[in-house]
Order: C-alpha cells, then structure tokens, then sequence
C-alpha cells in the first residue's frame, strides 16, 4: 500500500497577543491548536516549542499546555532551554512525544530578531535534532517557508512524511508550509 500525505490549507488570522504585544514572526491565530492535533498529543503531554518566542503570550486556551516547553536563543524571550537551537535539543525521560518548530524562515527574517541572521538555523537541521529526541511513533511538526527534508536513514531511524499544509495569514502575504514527519525504526 502506498502512503500518501495529508495535504490541507489553513486560512489563518494574525494572532492577537495577550496585552497587546506585538512580535515579528509570532503563529497565526490558532495555528498551535490546530498544529497540537496533527501532532497528535493531547493538551497534557508535552511538547518543545523550538523557537518558541512568544508563545506564552498567546491568549488561546489550548495554544501551549501544561507541560509544554520553550527552547529559544532570545534570554529576554524566558525559555525554559535558552540554547542556539542549532545545538542538540533536550532529552526528557522517555522522549519528546512531539516537538513543534517555528524558526525565523530565512536569514532576512532572523535579523528581524534579537539574536540576528548570523545563528539562522536551517530547517532540515532542526528536523534532525527534533527526530532524534522525539520517541518512535511520535512527531514533528515545522512551520516555514521551506519544506524541509528528513535526514537519512543511515542515522538510525527511518522518517514519514505525514502532512503539508499550506498557512496563509491573509492576501499578500508570504505562505507558510506546516510540515509533519513521524519517527520510525
């Protein structure tokens, strides 16, 4: 049986920050809700946000859980790992059961950040780190311009592609590819 990708299209509003705030780069109105179910976690398993910048700030109910965690290379941003994501991400007991990427989408865009374009991080990169802590069955999800692709099996674990959507945040403006993979043995 051949396996196909589920291909979807996300119309999106700018999110509303708590307080007003504003950020470059932040989700869509939401995207993490939406992002959560193709994951496949509930609201109570944990998930890194790479680059997760403001996601604390999002007024959405089930936008971060409880046991959700931050990685970010922007001190001013409080990570919960302040790291180049660049690095080997955190291993937690038994494995991420999902991991969810929002980094700058290019090296113009990073130097809209703090941290600047010099520490961009590439996509496929990301995706790497990301399957090698996630747990086999589970998954990652990627939020860029680029759809990334899977690092080579030789590495030790064999990569699904799961799902494509396209998110758009309204006319005349960049689309964005949401990319899911799964991790097997």
């Amino acid at each position: 049986m051949t396996y196909r990708p589920i291909t979807d299209m996300w119309f999106l509003a700018r999110a509303k920050l708590k307080g007003g705030q504003k950020f470059y780069g932040s989700y869509p109105a939401g995207f993490p809700e939406r992002a959560r179910a193709f994951l496949g976690v509930s609201i109570d398993d944990p998930v890194l946000h790479v680059c997760g910048g403001k996601l604390r700030s999002y007024p959405y109910p089930h936008a971060i859980g409880p046991n959700d965690k931050t990685l970010d290379l922007d001190e001013s941003l409080c990570p919960d790992y302040l790291q180049d994501a660049r690095d080997p991400f955190p291993i937690i007991e038994g494995g991420w059961p999902a991991i969810l990427i929002n980094p700058p989408y290019s090296k113009e865009d990073a130097k809209n950040y703090s941290i600047g374009g010099d520490k961009y991080p590439s996509p496929n990169l990301l995706l790497k780190n990301a399957l090698i802590v996630v747990r086999p069955g589970d998954r990652v999800g990627v939020l860029h311009y680029q759809l990334p692709s899977p690092p080579p099996e030789k590495i030790g674990f064999r990569t699904r592609f799961v799902a494509s959507v396209d998110v758009v945040g309204g006319f005349n403006n960049r689309i964005r590819v949401f990319s899911v993979f799964e991790k097997s043995y």
